[in-house]
Order: C-alpha cells, then sequence, then structure tokens
C-alpha cells in the first residue's frame, strides 16, 4: 500500500472511532437525563463507570491522530482534518463529563427526594441529541450547512435554559428548604446547554476544515 492510501485508510479510522465517540456520549446524555428524572441512583453510578471508557477512546483519537501527523507530516487540509479530529474528541469527552455530571446530580438528589425534575431539562436534552446528530452528520460530510444551523438549535437550549433556571430561583423562594435539591436541578440544566454549547463548537470545527475559518457559533 502507498503512504497516501495508508494515511487515508488511518485518517478515516480515527473518524470512525469520533462518530463512535459521538454516539456513546450521546447515549450517556439519554441515559443521564432519564435516571434524573426516575432518581435512578444505580444506573447513574453506572453512567459515571462508563465515562472512565470513553476518557480512553478520547486518549485513543488523540495518540492516532498526532502519531499520524508525526509520522506523515501533512499541510493544508490534510494537517486541519487531524486537528479537527483532535478538537472534536475533546469537545466529545467534555460532553461525555456533563453527563456524568448529571449522574453525579442524580446520586446528589438521591431516590426520595421528593421534587419535580422540570419538564425543561427533557426537552433540552431532545434539542442538544438532536443537535450532536447534526453536527456529527456536518462532521462527516464536511457539510457548512448543517454546521450553522447549530446556531439557531443552540440559542433554542439557551433560552429553554434562562426561562428554567428564573423558574428554579422563584421556587427556592416558596422551598427553602429545598434549596440545595433546587439548585441540582439548575446544575443539571447547565450541564445539558454546556453540551450543547460543545455541539456548536464542532460545527465551527466543521467550518475550519472546510474553509479554513473558525466562526463564533455560540454567540
Amino acid at each position: 500500500m502507498v503512504g497516501r492510501e495508508a494515511f487515508e485508510d488511518e485518517l478515516k479510522h480515527v473518524e470512525s472511532l469520533i462518530v463512535q465517540f459521538s454516539q456513546k456520549t450521546k447515549q450517556q446524555l439519554d441515559e443521564a437525563v432519564t435516571a434524573l428524572y426516575q432518581s435512578d441512583v444505580a444506573k447513574a453510578e453506572e453512567i459515571i463507570e462508563t465515562d472512565k471508557m470513553l476518557d480512553q477512546l478520547d486518549f485513543e483519537i488523540n495518540e492516532a491522530s498526532i502519531l499520524l501527523i508525526a509520522k506523515q507530516q501533512p499541510v493544508a487540509t490534510d494537517l486541519r482534518r487531524l486537528i479537527v479530529a483532535i478538537r472534536i474528541s475533546t469537545d466529545l469527552e467534555r460532553m461525555a463529563d456533563n453527563a456524568k455530571n448529571i449522574a453525579k446530580s442524580t446520586i446528589h438528589l438521591g431516590n426520595d427526594h421528593g421534587i419535580h425534575i422540570h419538564e425543561s431539562i427533557h426537552e433540552m436534552k431532545q434539542v442538544t441529541l438532536q443537535m450532536m446528530d447534526l453536527a456529527v452528520k456536518a462532521y462527516e460530510n464536511e457539510d457548512i450547512t448543517l454546521a450553522r444551523k447549530l446556531a439557531d438549535l443552540d440559542d433554542f437550549v439557551d433560552n429553554l435554559y434562562s426561562t428554567m433556571l428564573r423558574e428554579l430561583l422563584e421556587e427556592t423562594a416558596t422551598n427553602p428548604q429545598k434549596i440545595q435539591h433546587i439548585m441540582q436541578m439548575a446544575f443539571s440544566g447547565r450541564y445539558v446547554e454546556r453540551i450543547g454549547d460543545h455541539a456548536t463548537n464542532i460545527g465551527e470545527d466543521v467550518t475550519y476544515l472546510v474553509k479554513g475559518e473558525s466562526p463564533d457559533l455560540n454567540k
């Protein structure tokens, strides 16, 4: 196999790992929010344990990308593809960390906290999962049109979070004895919102890959 073919094969392997990483991270987010609503402490503990595997996947992607840069000394678009792979892997790892943090909030709340989990967290999760799908599809197809759609979805998630936070703060005034539990709910909403921010970062990376420019989709 000639050098170029070997490089393309190894790069495709890295890209396939990123797609795999994104799917596992989506599952972590979905299961973490479900565990929050169901007060499922056992599932939350499982999510925290699974995060260790995702940390290892991030390490594997970074090591493979750095090794390719060292061996092949790529330039122009080839170099950008590897840089973007590292960036996206980092964002996915941080998304997974936020899903892990939701699981930690579930454990903190315990099995019998007696509060209603705000419905906006579920809605935010649904839109954020859509963002993650869109971001990875944009990456796979190097499609900046898809990448730009992430900004509007991110604004929607931000607005949901802001409204929820205001309502939760009002609730602390009427239920001061529940303030610690209510704050854990607020933290969980923030973690979902941050995952959406990282999805828009992937959109920015796709634009950088295609055009060599880095727009700010988190404005």
